[in-house]
């Protein structure tokens, strides 16, 4: 997972997304005609098929899945007091963070893995608060254990006392820490709530004089999901969904920004506070206490199959030599001995010893995550080759980004796709006309992520008719997983996420409800089916124009948009500010009749012009002033999530890309910088041109873009013997439709339908109204082997069709 959301649109050279539609017109047609032919079962449909991807992102983890109270329990976070209020109460006493690497070799703290610890400097009173991950939810009758680990020196042995206090400042519960000595030592005790209260905090107080030193001070609810230390309700929410296969820990969390914050799993397992922190991509610090055991474990409670993706050695910005890979190499291999060693295995042992005695039995490991290029491919043919030689029967999993590795070839590649929801309803039948000689597919990442709100009805039902494909075709695409899971409302670091929380609370998108009814509704035999004389949604592109730059700083000039009939629809000589224009992001200013971005900022852009426009042909200078890459031009763009554009100067000044909403061409090249280039792009019906000092650089069309209301899969369930029929309606009306369950026998006549809409589809659930979209289920009744039936606009129904067996 890119921070970058547009590169991670990439699965090759050319992608299939369409990324501006203003709106889909309905053809007129007779009554729809859905035929399932029954007496001609195709594949088995893999278990794997539906599954999710878990990444430490919008704290999932810390402030989430992991239910630790405390924020910046161990003091890593910072050199300062971080989410630690200290209050001096006689204005005496001092507290600070000390650093062991300021000191070693007379450190002092806790362990050599827990670099920092807390000192307070007593002479007199003083109180320290947390107040956790924006608050911490505490529940009356409930017990949680509070922990910390201190030592005493230059005679303190006041004792602590320990206080969970509500917002309002009612102590809620409260106990006493005493017994302090002059070598580290644990302290446990026991705190019971008198109320609840889902914004509380704790305070820990003494009176006093010597120092204190404190570290890994933890605040634990005593009741956690099969006593597996998650919190019990965001697993419970998880296991719901009854995901097959379980990616973990991440994508962009797995390589790093850099050398230095790449995945390391050996440091994540074992006791909590030996355990290495982490600056996480996302923009905080990962304590580690959701570690390789524990992902492997929750894949066990869930039911579902680990799939471990392990760092390649390159992260985002460098590479691990290759004469130093080694260390990787060896990583591969004993994360496998640790999921699937015997106890008498050096890997195997210790995973006894962290309370898993018998093999988790891992099938599944991907490496590298959307990495690409002659780097990659030479890294994972010395790990896939280690790995084939001591574990033949481990699945090998390989990046698809930009090509795949085929020396050796791997067992799966994995795809990654983002864009709005018509992309998704237009690509339904991407794997029809696969080529079943290539690699199976593994979807490792996919989600409605634009033209969606928050997470509305409509993108569920874009996902939804990508889902229809992916069964259809589950003998190619045997595994998928949708990204991201989790998010924490208070720190959302990707537009859309599956399910939502807060300290208390947690609501599913639309598409939760999607995926859980695909899972629980799966079948075990793929049966062909054919939709016919459905109506045909039409997309049409419209809209302004943008200027962008991404890590670096440009300027622009003279700008003129021409229709297709030669009138000016907008020109601009940059005499006065752009203050009507839409911006994302940089700094945006207009002098001497140039407009200049000078942010050195990810995904800097300005958009205008009229979202009505649809043919015309935009002139301008620009010259790139600094940073890594080169100039953007945006077209047909409604908002600002449209990414239809041509990139002068893209990767780091290496290529040019042309993005018209339905295919995205690379071709390799560069600009000079602080030179002015003449530049114009003309959009045209399917067809844009982009022009570079009046020379022809690229071009790329568009086809037509009409695709069938109607998306189906079908299958049959051997172990109820149920017919199940996934039919999605993307049409903004209802459609009414024939279902022909050709040469079926023993029909019951009756069955289920499980119907999720709602009543536009802009919906969305919140924390207020988590079920506003979610699954209605009514019984239905038939004779023979034909049914009637209306699906509402923009709907999933399943169908369920009992046999008599």
């Amino acid at each position: 997972m890119k921070k970058d959301i547009n590169k991670h649109l990439v699965t090759g050279l050319l992608l299939c997304g369409l990324s501006t539609v203003l709106n889909a017109q309905t053809t007129k047609a007779g009554k729809a005609k859905i035929t399932v032919e029954v007496n001609t079962p195709g594949h088995c449909i893999p278990s794997t098929l539906f599954g999710s991807f878990f990444e430490d992102i919008n704290h999932s983890t810390d402030g989430g899945l992991y239910p630790e109270l405390i924020r910046n329990r161990s003091f890593e976070d910072s050199d300062t007091l971080e989410n630690w209020k200290f209050i001096n109460q006689d204005d005496a006493s001092k507290a600070s963070v000390i650093n062991i690497d300021a000191l070693y070799p007379q450190a002092g703290g806790l362990n050599v893995f827990n670099r920092k610890y807390l000192s307070i400097e007593a002479k007199g009173e003083f109180k320290l608060e947390n107040y956790g991950f924006w608050g911490m939810n505490i529940v009356k009758g409930n017990s949680y254990t509070f922990k910390l680990a201190a030592r005493s020196v230059e005679g303190f042995n006041a004792p602590l006392k320990v206080s969970i206090v509500s917002a309002a400042g009612i102590v809620l519960a409260n106990a006493e820490v005493k017994g302090f000595d002059e070598g580290w030592k644990y302290y446990t005790v026991s705190l019971t709530a008198t109320e609840s209260d889902p914004k509380a905090h704790i305070e820990i107080s003494a009176k006093g004089n010597g120092r204190l030193y404190m570290d890994m001070i933890s605040l634990m609810p005593g009741q956690t999901w099969k006593n597996h230390g998650l919190r019990t309700d965001l697993a419970e929410a998880f296991n719901a969904m009854q995901t097959k296969v379980f990616r973990f820990p991440g994508g962009c969390w797995v390589e790093g920004d850099s050398f230095r914050q790449m995945h390391n799993w050996k440091k994540t397992i074992g006791n909590i506070d030996t355990r290495t922190s982490s600056w996480n991509f996302w923009g905080y610090n990962a304590t580690q206490g959701l570690g390789y055991h524990e992902y492997l474990q929750l894949a066990e409670d869930l039911g579902a199959e680990p799939l471990f993706c392990i760092n390649v050695g390159m992260s985002h910005r460098d590479f691990v030599p290759m004469d130093q890979m080694g260390q990787w190499v060896q990583d591969a291999l004993d994360a496998i001995e640790y999921a699937n060693g015997s106890e008498t295995s050096v890997w195997g042992s210790i995973r006894a010893k962290n309370g898993h005695p018998k093999p988790f039995n891992m099938k599944y490991i991907e490496i590298g995550n959307e990495n690409g290029g002659d780097q990659y491919a030479e890294r994972w043919k010395l790990i896939a080759n280690a790995i084939r030689t001591k574990y033949p029967d481990i699945t090998l999993i390989a990046n698809s980004w930009g090509v795949y590795p085929k020396d050796p070839m791997p067992d799966l590649i994995d795809e990654h796709y983002y864009d709005n929801p018509e992309w998704f309803i237009l690509n339904a039948d991407k794997y029809d006309n696969y080529d079943r000689k290539s690699p199976k597919i593994f979807v490792g990442e996919y989600a409605v992520t634009s033209k969606t709100g928050k997470g509305n009805l409509r993108g569920a039902i874009g996902e939804a008719a990508w889902m229809t494909g992916l069964e259809r075709n589950s003998d190619v695409v045997t595994m998928s997983a949708y990204a991201p899971l989790f998010c924490n409302v208070n720190h959302r670091a990707w537009p859309i996420n599956l399910i939502n929380f807060d300290s208390q609370h947690w609501y599913g998108l639309p598409g939760y409800y999607v995926q859980q009814l695909f899972a629980q509704n799966q079948g075990t035999v793929s049966l062909p089916v054919k939709v016919t004389g459905a109506p045909l949604l039409a997309f049409y592109e419209k809209g302004g124009l943008g200027f962008g730059t991404s890590n670096n700083s440009a300027e622009f000039k003279d700008v003129k948009v021409l229709a297709s009939d030669g009138r000016v629809l907008f020109q601009s000589d940059f005499t006065k500010n752009i203050d009507d224009w839409q911006k994302t992001a940089g700094e945006w200013a207009v002098k001497d009749g140039v407009l200049r971005q000078s942010a050195t900022t990810v995904n800097a852009s300005a958009f205008f012009g009229d979202k009505s426009w649809t043919d015309y042909t935009v002139t301008f200078k620009g010259r790139k002033i600094s940073g890594e890459n080169g100039i953007q031009i945006y077209f047909r763009n409604q908002n600002k999530e449209d990414q239809m554009r041509w990139e002068i100067g893209c990767n780091k000044n290496t290529g040019f890309t042309l993005d018209n909403g339905f295919s995205k061409q690379i071709i390799p090249g560069s600009i000079e910088t602080d030179r002015w280039y003449d530049i114009k792009v003309e959009v045209k019906g399917g067809t844009i041109k982009g022009y570079l000092d009046g020379k022809l650089i690229q071009e790329i069309a568009t086809p037509n873009l009409k695709t069938s209301s109607i998306c189906v899969s079908a299958a049959n369930d051997e172990l109820s013997g149920d017919i199940i029929l996934k039919v999605v309606n993307a049409a903004p009306g209802t459609v009414k439709t024939e279902i022909n369950l050709s040469g079926a026998e023993k029909l019951a006549g009756k069955g289920k339908a499980i119907v999720l809409t709602s009543a536009s589809p802009l919906d969305e659930n919140t924390m207020e109204q988590p079920a506003k979209v979610s699954p209605k289920t009514e019984n239905v009744k038939f004779s023979g082997t034909t049914l009637t039936r209306s699906f509402p606009g923009n709907s999933l129904t399943i169908l369920r069709l009992e046999t008599l067996h």
